[in-house]
């Protein structure tokens, strides 16, 4: 068998073992985080947040239908088409690999013998399964996100470019060049990363065609590849919409014509202009000229896809984010203007003192006739600025985080050093080389580790070596060996990489430096890019896998560093098959072995569960307010595919100060009435009322809503506050608010029982938390005037504290979701305690909520060992509450069901908090046997997490993890006074010690 067919066949098998190890260990329904968004739009055909991903969502709808109308596997299907992407992402790798190993090692003309082969195919499996097995890609090729699919377009694109290569002298080679443009159009429409190989792209073309570059010549080529990403990112992708958009309005505000002639005759123009470019350049010759104008065109072809979401938009579907409708609007959703923009080279610190705003731009927005002004864009003056600012956000939460990290005081002003340290420690370091290490070297846990310190490490698994930078690894607790994250590859995937690029460079400096362009592009460059904050929702390793693709590279080629450095005392056959199996072993094997348990989410569907437990815990025709990431995509999932509960209206608040949004609340959504908003479009739309601040007006007294609602509405100059400016703006003249009950409305529409008449308040009273009152709040306020009590109104428990208004007194917790009640304030221990409706949430818990399998599941990801705790504080809280009422029945009831459904393990720090509660009431039900098992089980893993702080502490000769110290002490202090309480005297006696011996090995460091 030749080469060919032997590199098509393993390719084909690499293929095979990655789409079966993804099948196998794929989520089985919707996961958290943006997947939920993505099923439902790509079920419906709907649109997606910005900038969009059009070609993921017609996959994804073609891959839909293999369900065969069984909704329940709509999201599977949808996951397998990211499995199949990235198995293909490993077929091109392996491709790629053997492509550059065969061009390095063999010569024009000669023949490939048996050793050579074997090397080159030896890597090529190495390199693509090491990728394949990686932790950060593995992630992503188990569930229905873009990043599959946009690994794909990066694989197809670099492999592409390396077939022109080969066949560059053939008369038909320049095809390939075309591929590839369109294949990066394509891209476009699954994710913005894929851009990023465009320099490497350029230089594998620059090379090839000038075998004797020069420094001179590679720094041309360097600065003409930024400018064709540039020419890209922002002349194809914004530009070109940039200019439709101001065709439009030209031709419809200033010649009268209607909406969209402009955006057709512009259209016209750039056809006819590409058009005439091939023509041209074909008729005079030019090659280079016609090759350019091709590519462009491909690109926009490609782009096109995007197309999909205007038509969509029109259909005014349930998911229409932006309502890209028209051409201002499409604008503003491919330039991603609600997420704001971030300094790169030269801008203010966290701390730099605002002195004026400027305008920078106009907004416009669709009218009835033509474009109307939207407001200006406007941005800060600062007094101060600096080169690379890169600690710029002044929210409370990332401004603490950059004086503590760096160890500022309040008066120090970040220079151009501060920023570069911080680039290069922090957001370089921590945020791009951890999660390198997590892939390559070994991860200690799947904690979130964005804030430094112990969590969420890179640990190799050579504890000598771990012991420098994390201290004493003795006595590893069960949060990192319990931990299925808790992978060791003992530095040998870093190290076999490290070889492959040094044998690499030796060989071929071209094609090395080529792949370490990719490398640092799609690496390092996105951190530089990105500027993003600290403390990110959740950890962003999957931003990275680009770098990762290309570092899997090396790692095939190390390959070759092995059979020349280690083996060449052995035949070349037999040095190639020895250099090939150990690689094998040490990286793909040993990466699948060590990763297989944490990646397989065959086994838990928590995700699905809790947004359906969202939905059916509440009242029929209810209206739901969520706010963040996972309580709405998964339950926008459960309503537009599987048809949960669709006469519930969900409510995103962190949408809910979008024009286009509050629109599609006042129509009708599946079986859900629209809301009972008497808000104008006019009073709402983009430009109106975005922002209304708070201005005291000293009024004692708590005032009606409806009356601060007119006053928020009205358009007469004496309810507005002059600005500095002239301009004049609704103001909220008081935080102190009033909504008067009406005890028969209240009891007719069953929103309070009967038998509860007499809890009922005379009127909600409350205090504003906010200082200024955005659209949605305003719309919020509008449907509480209106509502009438005529549909149950909901918040999630998930949502920040300040999204609740200041209604906390009226919420009360009936599970997942809390349901304002206008009843009599109930006297609270704390402020931190919350309100239960036990019945209700009796009943949730015990008959109509599912728990994803936790209890049994053999591996949870992060947010659902997260969730975990949510759930075991439900069933704590509830307990507690019965047992007070005297229910001692119904406390037995749910006690026992926590045992039912939560897991024996504890999965974080949380958890084992959490159970405290429940040990408690099972003292108070006199169920003392299992109430001591749970102090046994909580102080035993107490002792061995504190034991390796106190271990690591010492080896470091400072406090470690300090806040993890704290609680953990905190709550074996608890433990002891529990445990005496209930007159449980030898084990509270063996607590008291163990509390007293942890507290000797920390006192040195009392006074840290």
């Amino acid at each position: 068998m030749n080469y060919a067919k032997i590199n098509t066949i393993t390719g084909w098998l690499c293929f095979l073992v990655a789409a079966t190890a993804y099948i196998l260990t794929l989520d089985q329904s919707v996961s958290f985080w943006d997947c939920g968004e993505f099923i439902a739009s790509a079920f419906r055909m709907q649109v997606v947040h910005q900038p969009g991903a059009p070609l993921v969502s017609m996959v994804q709808r073609l891959f839909s239908t293999l369900a065969f109308g069984d909704k329940t596997m709509v999201a599977y299907f949808m996951n397998s088409a990211s499995a199949l992407a990235s198995a293909g992402t490993i077929l091109f790798l392996f491709w790629t690999i053997t492509a550059l190993a065969k061009k390095t090692i063999i010569k024009n003309g000669e023949e490939i013998n048996t050793s050579k082969t074997i090397s080159i195919i030896g890597a090529g499996l190495v390199g693509a399964l090491a990728y394949a097995f990686s932790d950060s890609f593995w992630f992503s090729a188990v569930e229905a996100e873009v990043y599959a699919m946009s690994s794909l377009c990066t694989a197809i694109v670099f492999w592409g470019i390396l077939k022109w290569e080969s066949q560059a002298q053939d008369a038909k080679a320049d095809r390939w060049l075309l591929f590839v443009a369109y294949i990066m159009g394509l891209s476009i429409g699954v994710h913005l990363l894929n851009l990023l190989a465009i320099p490497a792209l350029i230089f594998v073309y620059y090379f090839k065609k000038y075998p004797k570059p020069s420094w001179q010549g590679i720094l041309k080529v360097f600065m003409i590849s930024i400018g064709t990403l540039a020419f890209v990112q922002f002349g194809i992708i914004q530009y070109l919409i940039s200019s439709a958009a101001n065709f439009d309005y030209f031709f419809v505000n200033n010649l009268g014509l209607g909406f969209g002639t402009g955006i057709l005759f512009f259209a016209i123009l750039v056809i006819g202009s590409l058009s005439y470019g091939i023509i041209y350049s074909i008729r005079k010759h030019k090659r280079a000229m016609n090759l350019i104008v091709l590519f462009t065109t491909l690109l926009i072809f490609g782009y096109s896809s995007f197309a999909i979401l205007i038509i969509r938009a029109h259909a005014k579907p349930n998911l229409n984010n932006t309502n890209p409708e028209n051409a201002f609007n499409f604008l503003s959703y491919v330039n991603r203007s609600q997420y704001g923009d971030r300094p790169l080279l030269y801008g203010e610190n966290y701390n730099s003192e605002k002195i004026d705003i400027k305008e920078t731009g106009q907004l416009y927005r669709k009218g009835k006739d033509k474009y109307e002004s939207a407001g200006t864009k406007s941005e800060y003056v600062f007094a101060d600025k600096t080169l690379a600012p890169r600690m710029y956000s002044d929210k409370a939460e990332h401004a603490n985080f950059y004086k503590n990290y760096m160890g500022f005081d309040d008066s120090h002003k970040p220079t151009l050093s501060d920023n570069l340290s911080y680039m290069f420690s922090f957001q370089t370091g921590q945020m791009y080389m951890r999660y390198f290490m997590w892939n390559f070297v070994g991860r200690q846990d799947n904690e979130d580790g964005q804030l430094g310190g112990r969590n969420g490490a890179w640990l190799s698994g050579v504890k000598p070596l771990d012991a420098l930078r994390l201290g004493n690894q003795t006595n590893l607790p069960p949060s990192i060996t319990e931990n299925k994250a808790y992978n060791r590859f003992f530095f040998l995937p870093l190290i076999i990489g490290l070889i492959g690029a040094i044998w690499h460079f030796k060989r071929n400096q071209k094609d090395a430096g080529i792949i370490g362009l990719l490398f640092v592009f799609t690496g390092v460059a996105i951190v530089i890019y990105l500027n993003s904050v600290p403390i990110e929702p959740r950890e962003r390793d999957y931003a990275y896998v680009g770098s990762f693709y290309a570092f899997a590279i090396w790692i095939g080629l190390g390959v070759f560093g092995l059979k020349d450095w280690v083996f060449q005392k052995l035949s070349p056959t037999k040095a190639s098959i020895f250099a090939s199996l150990i690689a094998l072993l040490s990286v793909p094997v040993l990466m699948a072995s060590q990763g297989w348990d944490d990646h397989d989410r065959s086994e838990s569907h928590l995700a699905h569960d809790m947004a359906v437990n969202y939905l059916k815990s509440c009242a029929p025709n209810a209206i739901l307010f969520t706010y963040g990431d996972n309580d709405t995509y998964p339950v926008w999932y459960a309503q537009e595919v599987e048809n949960v509960r669709p006469d519930v209206r969900v409510v995103n608040l962190s949408l809910f100060t979008a024009d286009w949004y509050i629109d599609g609340m006042k129509r009708k959504q599946n079986q859900s009435a629209p809301l009972p908003l008497t808000i104008k479009p006019e009073q709402y739309v983009a430009g109106t009322r975005d922002v209304m601040y708070y201005q005291d007006y000293k009024i004692a007294q708590p005032v009606e809503l409806k009356d601060i609602l007119e006053v928020l509405l009205s358009d007469n100059d004496q309810d507005k506050a002059t600005m500095s400016d002239g301009s004049k703006y609704n103001i909220l003249p008081t935080k102190n608010l009033k909504l008067t009950v009406n005890p028969k409305q209240v009891l007719d529409t069953g929103t309070v029982p009967k038998e509860d008449a007499g809890r009922i308040a005379s009127a909600m009273e409350w205090t504003y938390e906010g200082n200024y009152v955005s659209k949605g709040t305003l719309a919020l306020f509008d449907l509480l005037t209106h509502n009438n009590w005529k549909r149950p109104i909901y918040f999630t428990s998930a949502m920040p504290k300040d999204q609740y208004l200041g209604l906390d007194k009226y919420l009360y917790t009936e599970g997942l979701n809390k349901r304002l009640l206008p009843l009599k304030p109930d006297h609270l221990e704390t402020e931190n305690d919350e309100l239960i409706n036990p019945k209700p949430m009796f009943h949730n818990l015990m008959s109509v909520y599912g728990y994803g399998n936790i209890k049994h599941a053999n591996h949870l990801d992060r947010q659902s060992a997260d969730d975990v705790t949510y759930v075991s504080n439900m069933f704590g809280g509830l307990a507690s509450t019965l047992i007070n009422q005297g229910k001692t029945i119904e406390g037995k009831q749910v006690v026992n069901k926590y045992f039912e459904v939560i897991p024996e393990k504890f999965y974080t720090m949380r958890q084992v908090v959490s159970s405290f509660y429940i040990t408690e009431s099972l003292y108070r039900l006199n169920d003392l046997n299992r109430a001591n098992q749970m102090i046994n089980k909580s102080a035993s893993h107490i002792d061995k997490e504190l034991t390796y702080l106190a271990d690591v502490s010492e080896s470091k000769s400072q406090l470690v993890s300090e806040q993890n110290v704290r609680i953990y002490l905190t709550y074996l202090a608890q433990m002891v006074r529990l445990t005496e309480t209930f007159k449980q005297k030898e084990l509270s006696k063996k607590l008291e010690d163990q509390y007293n011996n942890l507290i000797g090995r920390f006192s040195p460091f009392a006074s840290s």
